[in-house]
């Protein structure tokens, strides 16, 4: 009851929040799209041609009526077709990039099929990027809209990478290479099979990109984004058009995570034809195979699109084989020119085996050496998603989807210490092995309204969201296992010792407006309510000497985020951006459960971490030869959460979760991309002598992330003591991390070479430098790696790819492993290549 009456609180402030736009002047009064489709047989067409000044066709631009939710793509003739529509007047828009959007008034009439040409022209403040598309190399990297399909990204620090312009290893989802020109990524480099996206910005940790809210076609894809965000899952990167990552100012409009946000867009469907195939089929180093097939068109008012994924390999390392399936289709269907519903299904299924860590010494000696032959980790992932845009007007839009999960993560192996050997026997076996379970079972929805609206002679925008999630997480872990090497969960014993059932309800509301103050200056303030509940129930232990056998905790609380960006554009190429949010990560499943069978105690004021994200930055593009962003920031990340070893009353040692400190992450992260043909001789010159596009670019990202305040006490032979690690360097984050490359394209051949180099880190808050025993602490050294790849289309439908990653055979490592999938050092891998072959129907 208390959970409906403060969803209708929260519907009642978006409603109230949209007034603004709701009482203003529109910006223009569109009375001829208001059509009647209420009469099934009162339908007609649209088609027509989009040409450019010289009157040849214009393909690959977007085509939409105003006001409506029915939007093609032009295809290589410049013709498009709109089917089905009611009787009426329509607006017609071209659009795209590097032409001005032109619009036509026309009728259509029923049973008939009305034709009319667009002649678009160029324009002339978007020339570098036809130039660019052209030349490939600054196409790559962009900054998202003022103004998205459902959100505003004025004044924040964001980055669009567009991976059909990229020169990159997307086989194996090589994320240093995706990442090349996005400043400041740190990259986990210990899973070569790229089944999981380890990355992170700013000092924070990048494991599985839990610090970014994670999406997909911008809905959750992480296991819980409250109590367990770890992303076992992400697309292939052969089926993704652009990955969106918006930095701190992302929590006003996506909830938590001090990171931001990380969405993977996937390729839409054909718009242009009914049906459009698209294959690529790989090969490479150490057994690798790989085959990507998708399908898709428009017919009339549906669209499809689907694709299927396989990929395999026996992997660099010792005893690293894996194979992975991904698949995923996607329907929607104009109901009417106002509405338009979908419904898409990701799924993934994989296994594979997991190397384990190595001591120094081992690394030394062997990095593709592995002592554990027995570890295995599957990850079952299902995504299904339903979604509805409904068009009120060219100015109002309202879009819904509702989303589940259904997934786990399995593991099974020999998980002690790297320094006990896992002893086999002459067939293979071993110890009993333990097994670890979660399933997933989380669904969700978000309603999202934008809006713009005239007000005092300026354009603005509103943008409104209500989101609802509720999440169950069924833990089973340190089961006891079989014998034997191969992936299995059979269960050798009657239960799970440890069986929690984990459970997140969120609420949430927000809204963000955008105020032209001018033509150039905007500013951007937004507020977020939070209500948050969290339980934990179930068995820690069944031998419950030390911890108790039944735990039962919850917490609910409230709050509410505020945030202001704004943004200056000097000129039509240059602005000026800043942005303060602030930001939250709640209490996660893993605060709440004991790491090992000892005395332990979660404080009953344990609060969510807290804190907010700064940004200013200068970004934008000199002609059609220079693109750069560079900003400082600054992420204060308060009430970190830790474990205390203490001394009861009774003298015994006990352990104490609890908030223990903060920290803070400064610096500056600088993009800079170079075209010195283009600045030398000029477009025409450079087009004539034909000697292709050379760009230049560096990507740095120099971090100093510090804990301010860090409480550390500890029990030796009987006493308790108390020290605090201030100004200590936190774990995993090395203070430069700089991507230099060069990108060379000759009509449709490219190639990119790119290195990529990274400071010395520290793996433990305590900045051991000397390594541990077991190697799970010690420093990280400082690396350098490079990589090469290139790509040749032949007529129009063909393409070659191939590539090498470590070109020079790099032996480094990124990441010290307290638990699964080590423990120990994880090598990255050493030098692979690959060769790809596509084909375009």
């Amino acid at each position: 009851m208390q959970q409906r009456s403060t969803a209708a609180l929260l519907l009642l402030l978006v409603l109230f929040m949209q007034q603004p736009a709701l009482l203003a002047k529109p910006v223009h009064t569109m009375r001829t799209w208001v059509l009647d489709d209420t009469d099934p047989l009162d339908k007609g067409g649209l088609q027509g041609y989009v040409v450019d000044a010289n009157g040849k066709p214009a393909g690959g631009l977007q085509v939409r009526l105003r006001g409506t939710v029915r939007r093609l793509t032009t295809d290589e003739r410049g013709y498009f077709a709109f089917r089905d529509l009611p009787s009426g007047e329509y607006v017609v828009e071209a659009s795209g990039i590097g032409v001005q959007p032109q619009t036509q008034t026309v009728s259509v009439r029923r049973a008939e099929t009305a034709t009319l040409t667009l002649t678009v022209q160029e324009d002339v403040q978007q020339l570098a990027e036809v130039s660019i598309v052209a030349a490939k190399g600054l196409r790559e990297r962009e900054t998202l809209p003022d103004v998205g399909a459902t959100a505003i990204y004025a004044g924040k620090k964001t980055d669009v990478i567009n991976l059909d312009a990229l020169d990159a290893n997307l086989v194996t989802n090589n994320s240093r290479q995706v990442f090349s020109k996005t400043p400041g990524v740190m990259v986990w480099e210990n899973d070569g099979s790229g089944m999981q996206v380890g990355v992170s910005v700013r000092g924070l940790s990048p494991n599985r990109s839990w610090e970014f809210n994670v999406r997909q076609n911008g809905v959750d894809i992480s296991s819980d984004p409250f109590g367990y965000p770890e992303a076992y899952y992400n697309p292939p990167m052969e089926a993704v058009e652009r990955i969106e990552l918006v930095r701190g100012g992302a929590s006003l409009q996506y909830g938590p995570q001090f990171g931001g946000l990380l969405n993977y867009e996937l390729k839409g469907p054909a718009t242009d034809k009914p049906i459009r195939f698209e294959t690529q089929q790989s090969v490479g180093t150490y057994g690798l195979f790989s085959t990507y097939n998708r399908v898709s068109g428009t017919v009339g008012r549906w669209q499809y699109n689907a694709y299927a994924h396989y990929r395999r390999a026996d992997g660099w390392r010792d005893n690293s084989r894996y194979s992975i399936f991904n698949g995923y289709a996607a329907l929607s269907y104009a109901v009417t020119n106002r509405l338009k519903l979908g419904l898409e299904v990701s799924r993934l299924y994989n296994e594979s085996q997991q190397p384990g860590g190595l001591t120094d010494v081992q690394f030394a000696q062997n990095a593709r050496q592995s002592s554990r032959s027995r570890n295995w980790l599957s990850t079952p992932w299902t995504v299904p998603t339903f979604t509805a845009e409904y068009a009120f007007s060219d100015k109002t839009r309202l879009t819904a989807t509702v989303h589940g999960l259904v997934s786990e993560r399995n593991s099974i192996g020999f998980t002690q210490a790297i320094t006990t050997p896992d002893n086999l026997t002459a067939a293979g076996s071993g110890q009993p092995r333990q097994i670890d379970r979660d399933t997933y079972r989380n669904w969700g929805s978000e309603l999202r309204l934008l809006s713009r609206y005239r007000l005092f002679g300026q354009e603005h925008t509103l943008a409104t969201g209500l989101k609802y999630f509720n999440g169950h997480t069924q833990r089973q872990q340190q089961g006891r296992g079989d014998t034997g090497t191969e992936f299995n969960l059979n269960l050798q014993a009657d239960a799970f010792p440890r069986d929690l059932s984990l459970r997140v309800t969120n609420v949430a509301a927000f809204a963000e407006n955008l105020f032209r103050l001018s033509p150039r200056w905007t500013m951007t303030p937004g507020l977020r309510i939070e209500t948050l509940s969290n339980a934990i129930d179930g068995r820690l232990s069944l031998s419950a000497s030390n911890v108790p056998g039944l735990v039962s905790q919850q917490s609910t609380r409230r709050f509410v985020l505020a945030g202001i960006g704004t943004e200056y554009k000097f000129s039509e190429t240059i602005a000026l951006y800043a942005n303060a949010s602030q930001a939250y990560r709640p209490v996660l499943f893993s605060d709440l459960t004991p790491a090992a069978v000892t005395d332990f105690v979660v404080d009953p004021t344990l609060r969510d971490a807290r804190g907010y994200s700064f940004d200013l930055g200068l970004r934008g593009r000199v002609r059609n030869y220079l693109n750069f962003d560079v900003n400082y920031f600054r992420v204060n990340y308060n009430d970190r959460i830790g474990t205390l070893s203490l001394l009861n009353e009774a003298g015994r040692v006990y352990q104490l979760r609890t908030n223990i400190g903060r920290s803070v992450s400064q610096g500056v992260e600088a993009y800079v991309e170079f075209d010195p043909l283009l600045a030398i001789l000029g477009q025409s010159r450079v087009s004539r002598a034909g000697f292709g596009h050379v760009s230049l670019f560096s990507s740095l990202g120099f971090t100093d992330a510090r804990y301010r305040d860090f409480r550390v006490a500890t029990v030796s032979n009987g006493q308790a003591s108390e020290t605090n690690l201030r100004d200590k360097y936190v774990e995993n984050a090395p203070t430069f991390i700089g991507r230099f490359g060069l990108n060379y394209t000759r009509k449709t051949f490219t190639f990119t070479a790119l290195m990529n180099r990274v400071g010395r880190a520290y793996s433990d808050a305590n900045n051991t430098e000397t390594p541990s025993a077991n190697a799970q602490t010690g420093v990280i050294p400082a690396y350098r790696v490079f990589d090469v790849s290139a790509s040749l289309t032949l007529w129009k439908r063909y393409t070659l790819r191939t590539g090498v990653n470590n070109l020079t055979d790099e032996r480094y490592f990124t990441r010290r492993a307290g638990g699964y999938p080590g423990p120990g050092i994880l090598p990255a891998d050493g030098r692979t290549g690959y060769v790809s072959v596509g084909l375009r129907l």
